[in-house]
C-alpha cells in the first residue's frame, strides 16, 4: 500500500523547528507549519504504514500522534509488530494528555494558544494537577489550529475538522469537559 503523506519525517523537522524557533515571545507555541488541511476526509490506512488500520479500533490518538510523530508510550508499531517502529505513532490519548506541558480546561485555553491539543472527556477522568488522564473508553482527542479541531471520527472512520463547539458535543452528558494541552515535545 503506498501513503499518501509524508509526515514523520518532514512534520517533525517542521515541528521541531517551530519549537526552537518560536520568535514571539510567548510560552505557547503560536502557529504550526504542519499542513493540517491534508487530512480531513482520509482513513487511518492513508495515513499509518504499520497496519494499524482495524476500523473497530480508537484511532484518535493514532491520528494526532502521526502528524508532528509523537514517538513516545505505546505506538501502532507495538500493536501490530509491522512496518517501522521509527515512523510509529502513539495510540493512547491518556498518554497524550499526559506528556502536554501544560493542560487545563478549554474555557481557560489562553487566546495567544492557537495550537495545541484539545481533549474531549468526563470531568471525573482527568486530575489537572497531576496531568493524568484515566484509562476507560469514553475519551478522544483532536488537534487545534486556527480555531478549528481535526480529529480521528472513529464512527465515520476518517479525519474530520470540526469547530470546538461540534467537537464538545462529541459525547453526551452533563460532565463532559473540554481541555487543552499544548504540544508533547
Amino acid at each position: 500500500m503506498r501513503y499518501r503523506f509524508n509526515f514523520d519525517i518532514k512534520n517533525q523537522l517542521e515541528y521541531d523547528g517551530l519549537k526552537q524557533n518560536n520568535t514571539q515571545g510567548s510560552k505557547h507555541m503560536a502557529n504550526c507549519n504542519i499542513n493540517i488541511e491534508q487530512y480531513p476526509g482520509n482513513e487511518i490506512t492513508d495515513i499509518c504504514s504499520n497496519d494499524y488500520h482495524n476500523s473497530t479500533l480508537n484511532h484518535c490518538a493514532h491520528f494526532v500522534s502521526h502528524i508532528p510523530g509523537f514517538r513516545f508510550g505505546y505506538k501502532c508499531y507495538h500493536q501490530t509488530g509491522k512496518g517501522e517502529i521509527s515512523n510509529s505513532a502513539n495510540i493512547r490519548v491518556q498518554e497524550v494528555f499526559s506528556k502536554c506541558p501544560e493542560v487545563g480546561k478549554w474555557t481557560d485555553k489562553p487566546s495567544s494558544l492557537l495550537f495545541c491539543m484539545a481533549f474531549v472527556t468526563a470531568a471525573k477522568n482527568v486530575d489537572l494537577k497531576k496531568k493524568k488522564m484515566r484509562n476507560m473508553d469514553r475519551k478522544h482527542v483532536g488537534v487545534f489550529h486556527k480555531g478549528m479541531i481535526y480529529h480521528y471520527s472513529n464512527s465515520r472512520d476518517k479525519v474530520v475538522k470540526q469547530s470546538p463547539t461540534a467537537f464538545s458535543r462529541h459525547y453526551s452528558g452533563t460532565s463532559i469537559t473540554v481541555y487543552y494541552g499544548t504540544m508533547p515535545r
